[in-house]
């Protein structure tokens, strides 16, 4: 079984190793991937740690993050959250996962990134149309987790992506594999993740739909030949984290944990992401964190949080988070979550 740990180890580690290779240095290759709402982190309680939360992923918002993280938790539970991102566009989440004994964890997810209609300008008409169009991306997931051994986990997600403008739109299905690993060093995790492996995605639509001159030299053809312009196809934000997290202090009243998460974008350079959660009776929490360490030409940058736990008439027990995360020229963005553990 060691063996095996070390070897699916291994494989997580590789692609980092070889996308550092592949991709050329000081070339950060922001921007030339579609749905970068898939880089959006989930969980107040994650980004208010500076998005350190692959090697921790013991909460609801581990589908997103580390799903080897899921065959850990231990309840059930519901995650909702509502976030007003950059620019004036919403961000909400949530999902639900169930325990199944032996046979595992599943769950499933819906992303949402929706916007207001916008006026329809063009050159000729800059105060507008008339018309209005509307953008908005979703992902829907379903995941699965399962434990190797008492240390040793592994999990997946599998995901539909949309995108939407206007006329347009674009699809995607993609998977998120993730492994988290508990050692005898005073409890010390590591965990490492893959997401967004899948296909490319390519915009189509009625907006793509031209009429064409076959030669335009040529008196007497017709000019208005049916035709269709082709768009390119992007591929997804493929995303390598690596993370290791441990509670340095730990008993009735106290927990103090730190972590630390290595991510390699495939549409950026790489990065580190630390944070930290003290919480006191496992009722109040709060958390600092940095996000992008190290990363040149990086707006995100300090975050923190708090968040408060309580049992509700030993039937189910609630979370409320909350986290602030500074972005620089782009200002800020608040994020609010809660979980229901039943």
């Amino acid at each position: 079984m060691r063996k095996v740990i070390l070897l699916v180890m291994t494989l997580w580690i590789f692609p980092g190793i070889l996308f550092s290779q592949i991709y050329v240095k000081n070339v950060s290759k922001v921007g030339t991937t579609s749905a970068p709402f898939l880089e959006i982190g989930i969980g107040a309680r994650a980004i208010g740690m500076g998005g350190a939360f692959v090697a921790l992923a013991n909460d609801a918002s581990a589908m997103y993050w580390n799903p080897g993280g899921l065959a850990k938790l231990k309840n059930s539970s519901v995650l909702l959250e509502h976030s007003e991102w950059l620019a004036g566009i919403n961000f909400d989440y949530t999902n639900v996962i169930l325990k199944l004994g032996e046979l595992g964890t599943i769950g499933g997810s819906i992303t949402s990134l929706t916007m207001a209609d916008q006026i329809v300008r063009t050159v000729d008409r800059p105060e507008g149309t008339g018309e209005r169009y509307s953008a908005g991306d979703l992902a829907v997931g379903l995941s699965y987790a399962r434990s190797l051994t008492d240390r040793f986990s592994i999990g997946f997600n599998a995901k539909y992506i949309h995108q939407k403008i206007w006329h347009m739109t674009a699809s995607a299905f993609a998977i998120d594999f993730g492994t988290l690993f508990i050692t005898q060093f005073r409890g010390l995790r590591i965990g490492a993740s893959l997401s967004n492996f899948g296909t490319n995605m390519r915009l189509d639509g009625r907006d793509i739909l031209v009429y064409h001159d076959i030669d335009p030299r040529i008196m007497g053809n017709n000019p208005r030949i049916p035709a269709e312009l082709k768009t390119d196809s992007w591929a997804l934000p493929l995303l390598f984290r690596l993370g290791v997290a441990m509670d340095v202090l730990n008993n009735a009243a106290n927990r103090l944990t730190l972590a630390v998460d290595a991510q390699h974008p495939s549409d950026n350079a790489q990065s580190l992401n630390v944070g930290s959660e003290y919480a006191f009776r496992n009722f109040f929490m709060v958390r600092i964190g940095y996000k992008s360490l190290f990363l040149q030409d990086g707006e995100e940058g300090l975050t923190f949080g708090a968040g408060l736990k309580q049992s509700i008439y030993g039937m189910a027990d609630i979370q409320v988070d909350y986290a602030f995360a500074n972005f620089g020229r782009l200002k800020n963005i608040q994020k609010f979550s809660l979980q229901i553990l039943f």
